[in-house]
């Protein structure tokens, strides 16, 4: 799966979410902040949106 961060637009690494699915929440391990995961579409392409501005 591959999940661009919708604020700082880095890729955001998903191994430490192995069960990932729509609902779940996650940080972006460059910027801090909170998403949520919208969709995940047939190509591992993660769709979210911002739930939290973190740090």
């Amino acid at each position: 799966m591959k999940l661009t961060c919708v604020e700082c637009k880095n890729e955001v690494n998903l191994a430490s979410y192995p069960n990932l699915a729509v609902g779940h929440i996650l940080e972006c391990n460059h910027c801090g902040i909170i998403l949520l995961v919208k969709k995940i579409d047939g190509e591992g392409e993660v769709e979210t949106e911002i739930v939290d501005e973190g740090k």
